[in-house]
């Protein structure tokens, strides 16, 4: 569990370069969808490379092989309608708002525990709904800046990716052979995805020309630190507690971390406005709600084990 939670909370270091090179690329001029679509094209050759080295890419071809269907519909789900959502989002807010309210996934996660034959882990949904309060202090710290506009250009689509994300990490996660690592799952995710962003680099095309040198390398930069080594750290995460609906709700709440990381890094390097005294609060709930939620799986899991040892007594 420890190494799950350490990979989880790196791996949030490293997703905060997703809002805080969107950002950067959306203050440049940089069109929203090619965000979107280059990140996911420059992320493929680079897991690619990976599996050839590793020689580990025929399995998962082999398993795409098997369930083309399957693996399309996950992928864009998990994938597409994740980060198309959230691109065009980092276009209406400072960096540290959108990865604020992304942490609404933390709740949507738990929400979708049933529909994996497990049981909703009704204590990490309480603490899940403290995270929800902070979301929606600050938000309401944004309306009143932005008015009712600002509700639907940030927290709406990032309520949908919210959704999406997890639902088709889990999906692919759950239906997966044992032998499939974290790395090939997410291989097989971004090339199932591509059909969904060759569209989606049509229609930025149509709408804003061919992106330009900037917007390509920090969509590189969003490719390799968010898209591969942030990416491999939760899904190895989450598969190091696959079984265990609350640590896995733990781990998805790890993501708080980018909070932090992308406040920091968006006042520092990007001159975000700083938050409001309602957005620090909100800030602060979402942090509790977090460290709350570690200290409950922990106590959980001791008591779990001290009642094994008094049944092998």
């Amino acid at each position: 569990m420890k190494k799950a939670l350490i990979y989880g909370i790196l791996g949030s270091f490293f997703f905060a370069f997703t809002f805080l090179l969107n950002r950067s690329m959306n203050l440049a001029g940089g069109f929203w969808l090619w965000s979107a679509a280059l990140r996911y094209l420059y992320t493929l050759p680079i897991l690619a490379l990976v599996l050839l080295k590793q020689r580990a890419l025929g399995p998962i071809l082999k398993e795409i092989g098997r369930k083309p269907g399957f693996w399309l519909l996950w992928s864009t789900v998990g994938f597409g309608l994740f980060y198309v959502p959230m691109s065009f989002a980092s276009a209406h807010g400072e960096s540290w708002l959108i990865a604020s309210t992304w942490q609404i996934t933390i709740v949507s996660g738990v929400l979708l525990t049933p529909l994996f034959g497990r049981p909703l882990p009704k204590k990490n949904l309480a603490l899940s709904c403290l995270i929800l309060a902070g979301i929606f202090l600050m938000q309401s710290a944004h309306i009143q800046a932005e008015g009712l506009s600002g509700l639907g250009s940030v927290i709406v689509p990032v309520l949908v990716a919210s959704f999406a994300y997890p639902l088709g990490n889990r999906m692919t996660m759950a239906h997966c052979p044992g032998g499939i690592t974290s790395t090939q799952r997410i291989f097989g995710m971004t090339l199932c995805s591509i059909p969904f962003w060759l569209v989606c680099s049509v229609i930025a095309f149509v709408r804003s020309g061919l992106p330009g040198t900037g917007q390509n390398v920090q969509s590189f930069m969003v490719a390799l630190f968010s898209g591969v080594i942030a990416t491999r750290l939760f899904f190895g995460a989450t598969d190091l507690v696959r079984d265990n609906p609350k640590q896995l709700a733990l781990i998805e709440a790890t993501q708080c971390g980018e909070v932090v990381f992308t406040l920091l890094g968006g006042i520092l390097l990007l001159g975000d406005a700083l938050p409001t005294a309602a957005g620090f609060a909100g800030i602060a709930l979402i942090l509790a709600g977090m460290v709350l939620s570690s200290l409950v799986v922990t106590v959980q899991g001791r008591a779990a084990h001290s009642l094994r040892g008094c049944w092998r007594t």
